[in-house]
């Protein structure tokens, strides 16, 4: 096959398919694979929780809610008026752009504590580079 994303024999993917330079892939002693995103999550800015939900995440949906929820109850508890309504929609907004910035990295550091490794040494230099990888696997 015909690698679309001109990044040389990267053939990585399961069955051989092309693999998008910025995506690592992971494989665990099972043979299963997981191949995500490196860096900032479009997806999780866009459709928020429910990227989560769509990739069997559960670990990371609970830490999510259980974040946003604290301290939106947090704000909640001032006394009611406009600026509690502002400040609401301000932390709304801004917990959109953290979780953006920072979900792939909890994805994966997620899978490697559950005992994945990076499946190629590409991945492996990928995934070093953008800090996910923790020391003890580099």
């Amino acid at each position: 096959m015909q690698n679309p994303f001109q990044n040389g024999d990267n053939n990585e993917g399961p069955n051989g398919l092309p693999v998008p330079p910025n995506y690592a892939t992971v494989k665990n002693e099972k043979g299963d694979v997981r191949i995500a995103k490196v860096g900032f999550s479009w997806t999780t800015l866009i459709f928020n929780l429910v990227v989560p939900i769509f990739r069997g995440d559960w670990y990371n949906l609970l830490c999510m809610i259980g974040i946003e929820m604290g301290v939106l109850f947090g704000i909640y508890t001032l006394p009611t008026n406009n600026m509690v309504n502002y400040a609401m929609s301000i932390a709304s907004i801004a917990f959109n752009l953290v979780w953006a910035g920072l979900y792939n990295m909890m994805y994966f550091r997620h899978l490697f504590n559950r005992g994945f490794k990076p499946a190629t040494d590409r991945s492996k230099d990928l995934l070093t580079r953008a800090g996910y990888l923790p020391k003890s696997m580099r």
